[in-house]
């Protein structure tokens, strides 16, 4: 039986101290159309647990898994290969069942890796300092937004266009709270990023102007001409990255002007997993401004005796420190995900992530010149890594149901993504990456063709 134990008193209580009529009322911001009216359908109300493992096995079957099918989506969530060394280190009972390192004396080989994490995270960004990770990308986006925001003491923020929506929504979504005046855009459909359209927009209220690098529509925008743009009206230069792959082939956005550099780290390390947990990274490259950094920081010491140690070094989060001062309330550092992209970036080196970017391109231009022959089929980038954008002469949404049901996971509709902008339903964001093959790639032509035909 269910264990309740609070009574109506008490309930009634917590609701009169926080000034609510009701428990209703705590989930006001949810859409009432997303409430359940009564049980889920399809589920019986009981069974044994034997009956229920059996029925979810047969739910799980309907879904058409990225290993089972020519694989082609992205959008800031990649299909990369990780390595079977990757899963056997983090499972070690030692970083496995770790929490958080408050004991360093008994916690040396998490600091250490968090350490390395960050040393590595760092190099990739071109910065000077990297934290030892947040919750994903999206919210190490808004993130940067609110340091931008501490630093200049501003709170006009200019957006992208091509910045990735669900990243623009989760920024607006906290801006609520804070009173940052967000200033989007719609992407435009240009075969390069519209960078002056973007720096008009920049003016002498603004804290911060976010870009992301590739873009959500897979360009490559000019970091350091925005830049120069950004920090002629003071404001600071947020990068977003959504494919850290990306950064073995494309300078690092540290050197080209970026003062704070956060993204995803998903694509190295850790799978899919469907949609989570993933990996926040975050960077700076003024190391003066470290102590407006949030979430944590592993350093570097010597222990008594004059021997190598790790610490955490700063720790600026609400759990630690007054609410108030805190510079992060989101206090989760995905800190086993952290621990399976450094592992997997180990095992690459620098030569390895060159090698691995290098044949995301030549795959991707493979596919990009394939597509590119079919009739009604235009490839809009000009400049792209892994990711392009096909325009279509129909509404891709219904296109990627079709291709799905026939095993082929072909794309993300740029009419999903933005679905209140018509201009952009015949769009659909293509990404090939190692685990692709020319075969794949073939497949896709093939039923692109006979569904334009």
């Amino acid at each position: 039986m269910r264990y309740l134990p609070l009574t109506e008193t008490d309930r009634s209580a917590m609701l009169d101290a926080i000034g609510a009529p009701d428990v209703d009322a705590l989930f006001s911001d949810v859409p009432p159309g997303l409430y359940l009216d009564g049980p889920i359908e399809g589920l019986p109300h009981h069974a044994t647990e034997m009956a229920v493992e059996k029925h979810m096995r047969r739910l799980s079957k309907r879904n058409l898994a990225a290993a089972d099918a020519p694989f082609f989506l992205g959008a800031g969530a990649y299909k990369h290969h990780v390595p079977a060394t990757v899963d056997h280190i983090i499972q070690r009972g030692e970083f496995l069942t770790a929490y958080t390192p408050y004991q360093p004396e008994i916690a040396q080989g998490t600091l250490q890796m968090l350490f390395e994490f960050q040393t590595q995270v760092a190099r990739l960004y071109g910065c000077a300092v990297a934290n030892a990770s947040m919750y994903d990308g999206s919210t190490a986006c808004w993130e940067a937004v609110a340091m931008a925001s501490r630093v200049t003491r501003r709170k006009r923020v200019v957006l992208s266009g091509a910045l990735h929506p669900h990243y623009a929504e989760v920024v607006r979504t906290m801006a609520k709270f804070t009173e940052d005046e967000i200033a989007g855009a719609s992407p435009s459909l240009t075969a390069t990023p519209d960078d002056d359209g973007l720096i008009a927009r920049i003016d002498e209220n603004t804290a911060s102007v976010v870009v992301q690098y590739p873009d959500i529509l897979g360009r490559i925008p000019d970091l350091r001409k925005i830049a120069e743009a950004a920090h002629a009206k003071g404001a600071k230069l947020i990068v977003v990255n959504t494919e850290p792959v990306a950064l073995g082939a494309l300078e690092a956005p540290g050197n080209l002007g970026a003062d704070i550099v956060v993204g995803e780290g998903q694509g190295i390390g850790v799978g899919l997993q469907f949609g989570g947990p993933y990996l926040g990274l975050f960077a700076i490259t003024d190391p003066k401004l470290v102590r407006q950094m949030p979430g944590r920081l592993c350093g570097e010491t010597v222990d008594a005796d004059g021997k190598r140690g790790f610490v955490l070094t700063l720790s600026t989060r609400e759990q630690h420190i007054r609410r108030e001062k805190a510079t992060s309330n989101i206090c989760t550092n995905s800190g086993l995900c952290a621990l399976a992209f450094s592992v997997h970036m180990t095992l690459l080196g620098e030569a390895g992530l060159r090698a691995l970017a290098a044949e995301n391109h030549r795959l991707a231009c493979i596919a990009s010149d394939r597509l590119a022959k079919l009739p009604g089929v235009e490839v809009l980038n000009t400049h792209f890594f892994n990711e392009f954008t096909l325009m279509l002469p129909t509404d891709t949404r219904q296109l990627v149901r079709d291709l799905a049901d026939k095993g082929i996971l072909g794309g993300v509709s740029l009419g999903k993504l933005f679905p209140q902008e018509d201009a952009l339903s015949g769009g659909l964001l293509v990404t090939v990456t190692e685990t692709t093959t020319e075969e794949d790639i073939e497949t896709l032509a093939s039923a692109l063709e006979e569904a334009l035909s």
